[in-house]
Order: C-alpha cells, then structure tokens, then sequence
C-alpha cells in the first residue's frame, strides 16, 4: 500500500492560486498512476486531475481545465495541483489517489489509496 499525504489547502480569494502536493510513502518501488479528487459539502467525490506513472499524460475535468496543472516530482513519489484562477465553486475538500497501473482514470473506484484530504476553500 501506498500511504498518501497532502498539503498545501487554505482559504483564499477568488482568483487567487493555490498549490497542493501530495507525498507518497511506502509501496513507492512499484508504478503507480496519480489523481486529485475534490468532494464538497452534499456533494459526490469528483475527479478533478490526473497524471501518468511516467508524468507525460495529464487529464483534467471540464471545470478546471485550463486553470489547474498536475505535474508529478522528479523522483515520481510527490504530485502536485497547480490550482489558478480560483472560484468559490472550487471550495471542497480534496483528496490525493494513487492507482496501481501506469495510467489514471477518472472513476473514484479505480483507484486504491487515498489521503486524508487537504481542505481548500475560496472565497467571493
């Protein structure tokens, strides 16, 4: 298992940025692809980025595209959210996800390890 840990949430002002990363310990020996969720108040955990073992393939939800970057570390265990131009919609709690195969999905039940969640939260 890989144990996951994210940093980084806060509240901050619409069109504001935020960087979130995610520190992977553990089962980092094997391949493993990486995904940001975010889950707010009421709602259903929703895929928000993700990024291949290798770092070179990126998806992203419609609703961020463009505003959001994951990027992964060079040594391939910490990942990261670039998160600009930030709107109160944004504000949730988002999670870290690893998954044990070298390419990401963006089904919540693909994937096998989760943080605890960094809360961030904009406001208007």
């Amino acid at each position: 298992q890989v144990q996951l840990v994210e940093s980084g949430g806060g509240l901050v002002q619409a069109g504001g940025s935020l960087r979130l990363s995610c520190a992977a310990s553990g089962r980092t020996f094997g391949r493993y692809a990486m995904g940001w969720f975010r889950q707010a108040p009421g709602k259903e955990r929703e895929f928000v980025a993700a990024v291949s073992w290798s770092g070179g393939s990126t998806y992203y939800a419609d609703s961020v595209k463009g505003r959001f970057t994951i990027s992964r570390g060079n040594a391939k265990n910490t990942v990261y959210l670039q998160m600009n131009s930030l709107k109160p919609e944004d504000t949730a709690v988002y999670y870290c996800a690893a998954r044990y195969t070298t390419l990401p999905t963006t089904a919540v039940n693909d994937y096998e390890s989760w943080g605890q969640g960094t809360q961030v939260t904009v406001s208007s």
